[in-house]
């Protein structure tokens, strides 16, 4: 069965990134033989004075696959790990979402969208758990990061919120060019423009550089802009500060 795992609010500016703590949990869950796992994504929340975070307020989700009866130790494993990898002053939280038995997507997502438009809190955090029948617990300091672990889940329910932790290496040709069609043979869905529109598998990107992918429609979409010269390409992936909405 599908579960998606969250996690939010376990470093401080010393210590390993979130994304690397749920990078290290899948790896845990795969070692055992316990699950597959996908990519995990980052998800921006509101930043607000009345908000503590480290840098930029986002939690980290991903999807894994488990046998049935695996689910408590999944969750357990987890939350070990979780607790041994977050660094002390942090307030750690997790969510683990069973998505056939989740009661109420849309409210789920609904949460997450919430999240990145006004302070929640804790005690509403475990209300919609509770309503959702979602797996939500803290390991650690005020535990405030449940908050942003069950809107981290609601956010990759969508399948429209957030973008890939890494970068993704696209492979080109002598001149560092490929087709639309090469790089979703490289695994991703999608190649658009910022403004939305699909470029057909024939249009030709300049992969020079590493990129970013975006989860959009389900799916890992990478996001390019005009070149403003003529050359081998017409496009390009765009900068960084562009991804910042996402």
């Amino acid at each position: 069965m599908k579960i998606l795992i969250s996690i939010d609010d376990t470093d401080d500016a010393q210590s390993k990134g979130t994304g690397e703590i749920a990078e290290m949990l899948g790896q845990a869950l795969v070692d055992r033989g316990l699950a597959t796992v996908g990519r995990v994504t980052r998800h921006q929340l509101l930043v607000h004075p009345d908000i503590a975070y480290t840098s930029h307020n986002s939690s980290m989700c991903f999807e894994a696959e488990i046998s049935e009866d695996a689910l408590d130790e999944v969750t357990r494993i987890c939350a070990d790990v979780l607790t041994a990898e977050s660094v002390e002053a942090a307030d750690p939280g997790l969510a683990v979402v069973v998505l056939s038995s989740l009661a109420d997507a849309e409210r789920l997502m609904a949460f997450g969208l919430e999240a990145k438009q006004r302070v929640l809190t804790k005690d509403e955090a475990y209300a919609r758990a509770e309503e959702f029948g979602v797996h939500l617990s803290e390991h650690g300091g005020t535990g405030i990061g449940v908050i942003g672990a069950l809107a981290g889940a609601g956010l990759r329910l969508t399948g429209s919120d957030g973008r890939y932790k890494g970068k993704f290496r696209l492979r080109g040709d002598e001149n560092d060019v490929a087709t639309v069609a090469d790089i979703k043979r490289e695994g991703v869905g999608a190649v658009r423009t910022l403004e939305g529109e699909t470029l057909g598998d024939d249009e030709r990107v300049l992969v020079a550089d590493s990129a970013k992918l975006v989860l959009k429609d389900g799916a890992a979409v990478l996001l390019v802009r005009p070149l403003d010269a003529a050359g081998a390409a017409a496009w390009c992936p765009v900068d960084r500060k562009s991804l910042r909405s996402f």
